[in-house]
């Protein structure tokens, strides 16, 4: 027992993204040199299995005490701040479904139903949506009904604006001790990828790594998109000059770190430091950085937006425009209340896919994929999601004074 332990703290000591890399690594040449041990498929149903158990219930107090958090008295520049950051997501929600709309990414899925019920049109869409919005919190959570889960969130969480101090307290280290659990299950991610790219491509062979390879190409332009055109536009909108000084010193000076720490949290002490930087009052940015660290995340629409697109494409699902945009508005929303963990956006496509009717099975079939790709995935979501906290800030502050030379 002692060698084991030994072992796994060694393992513990190598970075995430490289254990998942040698998951991976490990998952593709086991399905090569010994494609009849079906067995290690039984890691990435445990890993997946896990996540399902788990993640109706955090998404349920994460976003309950985020909300019991608000204050009023906030500065007035936090306004303009949170203005930003809603549009700026939408934005990205909607290039998601535009990339969509060009590219069409697929997915390898197992075990699909033999009928999916998707709604047919707004009409069933809208009936929907409201009627598993006022189902039972406690069957909500239950029956992984995420967008029930979502509303009654919501309510509570506002509700308990109104509580004591102390009461608020206790949500909030109850939201971080089930975000810890959730960090504890994706230290097994190696594993469960190990047996997930093992399953997809004894099933599907090879090829079906080209599905793979096309989603992350489509996922990263996305996010290229959002951060060199999108952003910019914003900038450019509200201080009407030339906003891709501030724009490449954000993604630099902020985004970079991101990037390899693939942690909005881990890098508010870098954002922070790059407000001072730009000379910002720390009235405001004391406030929307570790807010926005909560719940501007751009890069997070755009993953929950085209996986579970990507999903309904592989289901034949056909989308309408009108459904897009409840898609997009739903994504945000959600996102607003990613879990602060690695993968974390990842935990929230189930409450998109329940849009079109997919059961929690195969909608965490679809967060599985996410973790395989997550190594490429999450490092571009975290560097966007980052790097736009600074931008918007500065941005929102800027627009109140004279041009500056350092802007």
């Amino acid at each position: 027992m002692e060698r084991v332990a030994q072992w796994w703290r060694a393992w513990s000591q190598i970075k995430l993204v490289q254990r998942i890399l040698i998951g991976l690594g490990v998952g593709l040449l086991l399905a090569w040199l010994c494609p009849q041990w079906q067995w290690l498929g039984l890691l990435g149903k445990l890993f997946v299995s896990a996540l399902k158990a788990m993640a109706p219930v955090l998404v349920f107090f994460l976003v309950m005490a985020s909300l019991a958090q608000h204050r009023t008295d906030q500065p007035t520049n936090i306004k303009e701040v949170l203005v930003l950051y809603f549009v700026g997501m939408l934005l990205a929600a909607l290039t998601s479904v535009g990339m969509d709309f060009l590219f069409k990414p697929t997915l390898v899925l197992g075990n699909i139903p033999q009928e999916v019920a998707p709604p047919q049109g707004l009409d069933q869409v809208l009936h929907n949506l409201i009627m598993s919005i006022v189902q039972n919190p406690v069957e909500a959570l239950a029956q992984a009904n995420y967008i029930g889960i979502l509303f009654w969130a919501t309510v509570i969480g506002l509700a308990c604006t109104k509580i004591s101090e102390s009461s608020r307290q206790v949500l909030l280290e109850l939201s971080e001790v089930l975000s810890r659990v959730i960090a504890w299950i994706i230290e097994f991610a190696p594993f469960g990828v190990l047996g997930l790219i093992y399953t997809a491509v004894t099933v599907g062979g090879f090829q079906a790594l080209q599905s793979y390879g096309r989603l992350i190409l489509v996922l990263v332009g996305t996010m290229l998109i959002v951060a060199l055109i999108l952003n910019p536009l914003l900038v450019y909108l509200k201080l009407r000059r030339n906003p891709y000084p501030l724009v490449l010193k954000c993604l630099k000076d902020s985004g970079l770190t991101a990037f390899f720490t693939r942690s909005s949290a881990a890098n508010i002490p870098v954002n922070m430091r790059l407000c001072e930087e730009l000379k910002l009052d720390k009235a405001t940015y004391s406030v929307s950085i570790p807010l926005g660290a909560t719940i501007n995340m751009e890069g997070a629409g755009v993953t929950i937006v085209l996986l579970t697109l990507a999903a309904v494409n592989t289901l034949g699902i056909s989308v309408d425009l009108a459904t897009s945009i409840i898609l997009c508005i739903l994504a945000v929303i959600s996102a607003c209340g990613t879990s602060g963990v690695a993968g974390g956006s990842l935990l929230l496509i189930p409450l998109a896919c329940s849009l079109f009717g997919m059961d929690q099975d195969l909608a965490m079939q679809v967060v599985g994929v996410g973790f395989v790709i997550s190594v490429i995935q999450d490092s571009c979501e975290t560097a966007l999601n980052s790097s736009a906290d600074v931008l918007f800030t500065a941005t929102a502050e800027f627009a109140k004074r004279p041009a500056r030379e350092d802007s």
